[in-house]
């Protein structure tokens, strides 16, 4: 995977890129990075990017000139990108399933914005808008943050263990089960007894139940696009009836 980002602050992504995972995962081939910075397609003393709002209003947008120039420019490379994304309050939510399918492309590019965002015609430049949350950031470094890790912890060789993502939370449909590890007692609490049974069917069970139960008590809407069986389902009733009757004794 390659993945191209541009920024008015390409320094503030470097050393996420060279340290931890990710840094692994460049040194050893798994994926590259080509950080740029939108003001190299600016000209002028102070290479400005940036000019008021037509109609008036506060701040600064990025002109469309600019993020022109600088497509042009990674479209003209070799492979091009497979996407082309602006990071946007207003564009459709990160999910996991769309991590999945980011994560099968080549080259990613990420447009990351700055003050009031991008002019509205950069919208018709791009091949898609994503948001990572309802909330809005001082840049958008973060979100072109949040998509790498999320895509490529994905990819062959940047994990440790191939198949550590695979029982991740939304990756099932549900969130993940509790994790423990030593000591097995700390300050009066201790592990599950069947972590230490060495019965891994009952391990698996008690695993699937915990992660029913998670999601049930915690992110109830995750259930309905879940892929549940007729025990799951059965298990997911009586944790319903035991909460209704929790509401009826208060």
């Amino acid at each position: 995977m390659k993945y191209t980002v541009y920024s008015l602050f390409p320094q503030l992504l470097k050393p996420w890129t060279e340290e931890a995972l990710l840094g692994r995962a460049v040194r050893e081939g798994h994926i590259s990075f080509d950080l740029r910075d939108l003001r190299d397609h600016a000209s002028g003393k102070h290479r400005n990017v940036d000019d008021t709002p037509y109609g008036g209003g506060a701040g600064m947008v990025i002109r469309v000139d600019i993020a022109a120039k600088a497509l042009d420019e990674v479209l003209a490379s070799e492979p091009p990108p497979d996407e082309i994304i602006l990071l946007s309050p207003a564009g459709e939510p990160l999910s996991q399933a769309l991590v999945e399918e980011l994560a099968k492309k080549k080259h990613l590019c990420l447009l990351a914005g700055r003050y009031e965002g991008f002019d509205a015609r950069v919208e018709s430049l791009v091949t898609r808008e994503i948001s990572i949350g309802d909330y809005v950031l001082m840049g958008g470094e973060i979100a072109v943050l949040t998509i790498i890790e999320a895509t490529a912890r994905l990819l062959p060789g940047v994990l440790g263990d191939v198949d550590s993502h695979l029982q991740d939370s939304f990756s099932t449909g549900l969130l993940d089960y509790p994790e423990y590890t030593r000591p097995a007692e700390f300050r009066g609490l201790g592990i599950p007894e069947v972590l230490s049974s060495g019965h891994h069917a009952n391990i698996a069970h008690w695993r699937r139940q915990q992660a029913l139960k998670r999601t049930f008590e915690r992110r109830p809407d995750l259930l309905k696009n879940a892929k549940l069986s007729d025990e799951d389902r059965a298990f997911l009733a009586t944790l319903d009836s035991q909460a209704e009757t929790k509401q009826r004794e208060k």
